[in-house]
């Protein structure tokens, strides 16, 4: 296996696992908050080296500021919206199943 051939393999599994990441960040990010603060409190004990520690604390989660950007629906203002009101002199749409 020539060199470039490797370094190829090697930037393509570092884009699909930076995307696996990103995908885990919007679908599930409670459960990627607790992995990060997980391995934030791992790095961040005292008796680790320097760079690891402040590694560690770049890892720390964000702390939910209230405006929904963190998908955390907590003050149920994330929740579904109303329907909108119908204009006058619209109707809705119905369906019906086809008669046999």
């Amino acid at each position: 296996m020539s060199a470039a051939l490797l370094i190829q393999y090697v930037v393509i599994a570092l884009l699909v696992a930076v995307s696996v990441l990103v995908v885990f960040r919007k679908l599930a990010p409670k459960l990627t908050n607790r992995w990060l603060a997980s391995a934030s409190i791992r790095f961040s004990q005292p008796d680790r080296a320097a760079w690891l520690r402040s590694f560690g604390r770049r890892l720390q989660p964000k702390q939910a500021t209230g405006d929904c950007s963190d998908g955390c629906s907590t003050c149920a203002a994330c929740g579904p919206k109303p329907p909108a009101a119908a204009r006058p002199g619209t109707m809705p749409l119905e369906f019906r199943p086809r008669t046999k």
